[in-house]
């Protein structure tokens, strides 16, 4: 259903063009849900080490499978993006597809927090997630889809436009919306960021 309604393989690629990933690059996937972004990263160049997290152990199980059938090694950890189970510093990049509007306002706060935390200075960070529409009907196709599932008030800071500067409240730098996408459920961004790199 995803794949269809919400564009997901076509949100995935604009988020791993935009990744640029590099030979022998540690690399995040944070809700990475069944695991297809996190196989992609993993082909996508020499060397990379992937490690996916998601809070739902069902779903990694699946994770886990497409990784084993793809004879890929990837890590999939249990965890929840406001506390990220790993070391400062512990990631060159981190992708998010299709989770933070998922999250209540403080917990995308929290999150942009954590993944700050765990970039490495320098480190990208690149999002592919709901935005703001970019005419009336889109306007109307995120309102009967996403807010009338996840909710309005979850949803409404997506929406608005806002979660660059939730990214940008938490310490990340050159936040930029790269690219939209049109979905039957709206208008979804992929936005790039920077931590700062140690002086």
């Amino acid at each position: 259903m995803a794949a269809v309604a919400v564009r997901d393989r076509a949100i995935k690629r604009r988020v791993l063009a935009c990744a640029a990933i590099a030979r022998g690059e540690d690399v995040l996937d944070v809700g990475c849900g069944t695991g297809t972004l996190a196989v992609a990263a993993a082909r996508a160049a020499p060397g990379v080490t992937v490690t996916g997290l998601d809070a739902d152990a069902s779903i990694l199980v699946r994770a886990r499978k497409k990784a084993a059938g793809a004879a890929l090694e990837i890590g999939f950890d249990e965890g929840r993006s406001t506390a990220l189970p790993y070391a400062d510093a512990s990631f060159d990049l981190v992708l998010s597809t299709l989770f933070f509007h998922h999250l209540p306002d403080d917990a995308k706060r929290q999150t942009a927090a954590e993944l700050v935390r765990m970039l490495r200075p320098g480190g990208r960070l690149v999002v592919g997630d709901l935005g703001q529409p970019q005419d009336p009907l889109m306007r109307i196709a995120v309102r009967v889809t996403v807010q009338l599932l996840d909710g309005v008030t979850t949803t409404a800071l997506n929406v608005r436009g806002e979660l660059p500067d939730v990214l940008t409240g938490a310490g990340l730098r050159a936040v930029t919306v790269r690219d939209r996408v049109r979905t039957p459920t709206g208008t979804y961004e992929i936005m790039t960021a920077t931590r700062p790199a140690a002086r």
